[in-house]
């Protein structure tokens, strides 16, 4: 393996359709992304973990949409994990990258040693699509649920969209050769091709009534994604998250005989859409007094972005809907 495969396989997601079973599904390898997320904040290793695998998600639910501008995944929570936010932004050019950017807020002196999931709390996993000007954005929210993101995430599907959907994942710091340590992450997701569901009215077989992917098939279509379920669950951590199989690679063992349907792969950055102008425009709604309440004592108003920690210093002059000049 050369450096050079490597870094074609890190920071994309891979399409493909399982033909024999009805199933599409996605690859995704994230490197250089969560190094981006990461590095912009001093978080604790238990807050680092669960924004891996938001970030994991958002890769592989953002290539599934016909996206024009932007997915979010949103955890809010009674924890001390209180909110985790994740943005995807779909490509604006035909072979362009798409970009993720994520934060979270939460309080240090309630974290504890328990496993990431422990520290958030009762709350809600929510997806919002807003496809951009003119249109009126979408938002969908179930009930945190299971034991992990991952989980939340399934059943979110099950409920709000009613169409069968998995996930493998695996994440965590890289201490591989010649590198210093880092946080990787990869996996697969697995989603029925969208039918009329059999079961989706009533209560599910899931935590507290939800609807499960389980629910949602039967008959042929339950043997099938059972089978695809039963493969999926052959794939190892390393297969998922190190450098040594290409993600084709990996399709063709696990599925070979459902006659995989590989596409182009997307690429991934971490990209942010903060700049001076969003921070003056989000300031254009206050008055010159509110301003001047958020005059620093050094005649500056300052703010920091929370995704890509960006620090901005601007005349207060300039700002509000009052200002002389605040279209400059």
């Amino acid at each position: 393996m050369t450096l050079a495969q490597k870094i074609a396989w890190d920071d994309t997601v891979l399409p493909f359709q399982l033909d024999n079973c009805d199933v599409r599904g996605r690859v995704a390898r994230l490197d250089g992304v969560l190094e981006g997320i990461l590095q912009q904040h001093n978080y604790p290793a238990q807050v680092e973990a669960l924004i891996a695998e938001m970030a994991l998600l958002t890769a592989l639910i953002g290539q599934t949409i016909s996206l024009r501008w932007k997915l979010q995944l949103q955890v809010q929570t009674k924890g001390a994990v209180r909110m985790i936010a994740t943005d995807y932004y779909a490509p604006t050019e035909e072979g362009e990258p798409a970009r993720i950017r994520a934060y979270a807020s939460f309080d240090g002196d309630r974290l504890t040693d328990e496993v990431p999931f422990a520290q958030l709390g009762e709350g809600y996993f929510a997806i919002m699509i807003d496809q951009g000007e003119g249109t009126t954005p979408y938002q969908g929210i179930t009930p945190i649920a299971g034991d992990s993101l991952t989980s939340c995430a399934e059943a979110y599907f099950a409920q709000s969209e009613q169409l069968p959907t998995r996930f493998k994942l695996s994440f965590g710091q890289s201490t591989e050769a010649g590198s210093a340590e880092h946080w990787r992450a990869g996996g697969i997701m697995l989603q029925h091709m969208p039918k009329a569901s059999p079961h989706a009215k009533g209560g599910g077989s899931g935590e507290g009534g939800l609807l499960q992917a389980a629910d949602l098939v039967e008959g042929e279509d339950g043997e099938n994604w059972g089978r695809a379920n039963v493969l999926l669950d052959t794939a190892e951590e390393l297969e998922l998250i190190g450098p040594s199989v290409a993600p084709s690679e990996l399709l063709y063992r696990l599925f070979h005989e459902e006659q995989p349907r590989i596409f182009d792969t997307q690429p991934v950055r971490f990209g942010c859409t903060c700049s001076e102008d969003r921070v003056r425009q989000s300031l254009s709604i206050y008055s010159a007094r509110d301003i001047a309440h958020m005059t620093t004592e050094e005649g500056r108003v300052t703010a920091d972005c929370q995704f890509c920690g960006r620090h901005y210093d601007l005349d207060p002059a300039t700002l509000g809907f009052e200002a002389d000049g605040n279209d400059d």
